[in-house]
């Protein structure tokens, strides 16, 4: 036998000490009743007290209790063999890396907030094969889809403007390499056993900035394949700065300007980003000062529908609170239904022997 709670077995050791303070308190109050009634005379006034019952419904009440703490400890007995099916589907996230992703006017920067985003999404996750995608004017695959999300977390803390050859921003090479690590993942010798083709997910967070607008082509690429977009706009459309900061302390040393020295203002620009969730019957989520998350998304995976990669068997305890909860219910209903006092004949009877006496 196990226990789903067995600290509450704790609970056991109050009843005696339960039994014991209630038999003192009825020491004191039969002392302080001394003081105004005989033992006679109230023997008389509770003529038609049934003593016998008393202790039986006290008995019953105590028992209650003890079947009742067994019951919220959740005993398990016996076990179970059952077959388990492992689902899953192919997410590949695309994070833009441009250099707009460093303003701050969603906190702590656009690229922060997103990656906390995605970090909060893994845990979400259970079996789902994912990948990272980061991007600008070029774009690579940082982490191809695995289910090891400990290494993706690994992938995602790297990736930062720095590691890209180009601060611009071009949808069409990052809906290119999407296209290429869906392909790939096709041929992947961990396929050959599943049954039936995953759903193909491609979540995007960007602030919506594209320098091109060459993205068409490739992205109708991917909706041939059969892959849902959803994207997610980081930033504000009042937009804001992009900081300069000393790596060493952190401190603020500038803005980033433009070829004439003027403060460059980014600004989300939603219209794209909706459009290519749009064009794949996938939704548009935004994340800024009074949109804080992407909730939404994290409740549409629950509908995709995921291809079965594994089948094993469990063993499992099983559950046998029912039966002292049953015990417990049984006794605390005899407590009320056990009458604590005789009839009236009954006690008139017991009066008169009391009488004689």
């Amino acid at each position: 036998m196990i226990w789903d709670s067995p600290g509450l077995l704790w609970l056991l050791v109050t009843l005696p000490l339960l039994y014991g303070l209630n038999r003192y308190i009825r020491f004191l109050s039969r002392k302080w009743r001394k003081q105004y009634f005989s033992d006679a005379l109230f023997d008389q006034l509770q003529s038609r007290r049934w003593s016998t019952a008393t202790r039986v419904r006290e008995g019953f009440f105590y028992a209650g209790l003890f079947f009742l703490v067994m019951a919220l400890a959740g005993p398990k007995i016996g076990t179970e063999v059952r077959e388990v099916q492992r689902e899953r589907l192919d997410l590949i996230v695309a994070l833009d890396l441009s250099l707009s992703m460093k303003a701050e006017d969603v906190r702590p920067n656009r690229l922060e907030k997103a990656r906390f985003e995605i970090n909060r999404m893994l845990d979400y996750l259970e079996n789902d094969r994912i990948g990272l995608i980061v991007f600008t004017g070029n774009a690579m695959l940082h982490c191809p889809l695995t289910s090891d999300y400990s290494a993706f977390r690994m992938f995602l803390d790297i990736a930062e403007p720095d590691i890209m050859p180009s601060t611009t921003t071009d949808f069409s090479q990052m809906f290119g390499e999407a296209a290429s690590a869906f392909s790939s993942s096709e041929s992947n010798p961990e396929r050959r056993n599943i049954g039936g083709d995953p759903a193909r997910v491609l979540l995007i967070l960007s602030d919506g900035e594209d320098h091109f607008d060459r993205y068409s082509q490739p992205l109708r690429k991917l909706l041939d394949m059969g892959v849902y977009i959803f994207t997610v706009g980081i930033g504000t459309e009042e937009g804001g700065n992009i900081p300069k900061r000393d790596p060493e302390s952190g401190a603020l040393d500038d803005f980033h300007r433009d070829r004439t020295g003027q403060v460059v203002t980014t600004r989300l620009e939603p219209e794209k980003l909706r459009e290519m969730a749009e064009m794949s019957g996938g939704q548009y989520y935004q994340v800024s000062r009074t949109a804080h998350n992407i909730e939404g998304f994290i409740r549409q995976l629950d509908h995709f529908e995921r291809s079965t990669f594994a089948t094993e068997e469990i063993t499992r305890y099983q559950d046998r609170y029912y039966v002292p909860a049953l015990f417990s219910l049984l006794c605390f209903a005899t407590v009320l239904l056990v009458p604590g006092y005789l009839s009236q004949s009954r006690g008139d009877k017991v009066a008169n022997q009391h009488r004689d006496d």
